[in-house]
C-alpha cells in the first residue's frame, strides 16, 4: 500500500533489524499520528523491513547499501540507539551502516534500548511505548511547525 509523501515533503525513516518488532511499533505510532506521512522502512534484513511495511510504512528497503543510501534522504531517522554502534543487533549493524546513520543530515531520534554488552546509563527508565510516543510527538510537532512557516 503506497502512500504519497506528506504535504511537507518530509521523509521519516525507521530503521530496525532482527525481527523488526521495534520498527513495527514505531511505524504504527507514526502512521496513527501522521496518516499521510511518507514513512520509509529500512531493515537490516528483509524480515524487519516486511514487518515495518505491514505496520504501515509507505515503502521499504533492506540491507547495508539500502540503509547507507536512503538515510541521506531522510529528514528524520527513528531507530534504536544501536544503529550508530557497529556490530550491535547480533552483528547486523555493520560499521558502514553505523557511520552512514551517524553522518546522515536528518534529525536522529534514537531510542535508548540496552543490549547485553552495551548499557545506557543516566536515562530515566520508561516503558518502550512511551519512548516511542515521545519520539513520534517530536516528529509530529516539527512537521507541524514546518508546515506553518
Amino acid at each position: 500500500m503506497a502512500r504519497e509523501a506528506g504535504v511537507t515533503g518530509v521523509v521519516v525513516a525507521v530503521i530496525d533489524g532482527l525481527g523488526g518488532g521495534l520498527g513495527a511499533q514505531i511505524v504504527g505510532q507514526l502512521r496513527q499520528a501522521l496518516p499521510q506521512q511518507d514513512i520509509l522502512a529500512l531493515g537490516t534484513n528483509a524480515l524487519a523491513t516486511e514487518k515495518m511495511l505491514k505496520a504501515g510504512a509507505s515503502r521499504g528497503a533492506s540491507g547495508e547499501n539500502a540503509i547507507r543510501v536512503c538515510v541521506a534522504q531522510a529528514s528524520f531517522i527513528l531507530a534504536p540507539i544501536g544503529v550508530v554502534v557497529p556490530n550491535l543487533m547480533l552483528g547486523e549493524i555493520t560499521p558502514a551502516m553505523a557511520e552512514a546513520v551517524a553522518d546522515a543530515p536528518g534529525r536522529k531520534l534514537l531510542l535508548p534500548i540496552n543490549q547485553p554488552h552495551f548499557e545506557i546509563v543516566g536515562i530515566e527508565a520508561r516503558p518502550l511505548a512511551q519512548q516511542i510516543a515521545a519520539a513520534v510527538e517530536i516528529v509530529r510537532q516539527a512537521i507541524h511547525a514546518a508546515s506553518q512557516a
